[in-house]
């Protein structure tokens, strides 16, 4: 049994929870390889001051999210863990950020266009007298050819 490698201290009913896990556990070492190959300096002169808001929001709740799985794996429970305060307290700062971009992309009122659009749609019988008569000075009048 030696030679055919390390014994297997897990139920084969979990086999491809775990398959799946070490892919996923791959594709996160690929983005985090992404990530720490690119000077962090750099990255962050590109970016406004919301930008880089959400990118360190993203990277707490990322390594406080992997220390959680790690108190898992370690038989801690992890809601009764000081990690667990810590993940709402970033997830409030999430929504507020969240609630910030919401009212950038809220459509806004033109002030003016508003005031003209409510002037022309009130309609007043003086001011339309006046302003036809203004305009075309012979209207009403009955003009007689003999």
């Amino acid at each position: 049994m030696a030679e055919d490698g390390p014994m297997e201290d897990y139920p084969t009913e979990i086999e491809e929870n775990l398959n799946d896990f070490e892919s996923s556990l791959g594709s996160v070492q690929n983005m985090v390889q992404t990530l720490v190959s690119v000077s962090r300096s750099d990255s962050l002169l590109k970016m406004d001051p919301l930008d880089r808001a959400k990118l360190d929001l993203m990277s707490a709740y990322t390594l406080n999210s992997m220390f959680w799985m790690y108190l898992v794996t370690q038989g801690v429970n992890p809601k009764d863990h000081a990690i667990k305060q810590e993940l709402e307290r970033i997830r409030t700062y999430m929504n507020k950020i969240k609630e910030i971009t919401d009212r950038r992309k809220a459509a806004r009122l033109d002030k003016d266009a508003a005031s003209r659009f409510v002037r022309n749609a009130l309609w007043d019988a003086e001011d339309k007298k006046r302003k036809d008569t203004a305009e075309h000075p012979k209207r009403g009048k009955h003009i007689r050819f003999s």
